[in-house]
């Protein structure tokens, strides 16, 4: 009995601190990832997703300040909403921008995401640039 509960607190442990895996293996995937995490209001997830920059940072930060400000019935439509992703733009073989809206608002909105090394990561700012595409 000794040894089970052992080996039940070792697993337990274990899965306790495996942290999840987030794909950015490629522009599309770590485009979505961001904007999921954005929707379900996990930030501490979206900004993994993001290139760390001061712009980006103090946009996030805006972004979070509006979302808590929203009532919990608006928050939860936001949370449930699914991303629809109408096009993409290759500029060069590393930036990719996703032209997308979700399935609540259904406003357009933009993304880029930029090859960094081995991973693709989120340049948020670009998202509130208005004259490019």
């Amino acid at each position: 009995m000794k040894r089970f509960l052992t080996i039940l607190a070792a697993i337990v442990l274990f899965a306790s601190c495996k942290q999840e895996e987030l794909d950015k293996s490629d522009a599309l995937s770590s485009g979505r990832g961001f904007i999921e995490a954005s929707l379900k209001g996990d930030f501490p997830k979206a900004e993994k997703f993001m290139l760390r920059d001061t712009t980006n940072e103090q946009y996030l930060a805006g972004y979070k300040e509006f979302t808590t400000g929203l009532d919990a019935l608006e928050r939860e439509y936001y949370r449930d909403a699914d991303i629809i992703v109408d096009s993409t733009k290759t500029p060069d073989e590393n930036t990719t921008i996703i032209f997308y809206k979700n399935s609540y608002k259904k406003e357009p909105a933009k993304l880029k995401v930029i090859k960094v090394g081995d991973e693709w990561l989120v340049d948020f700012k670009y998202s509130f640039v208005e004259d490019q595409e």
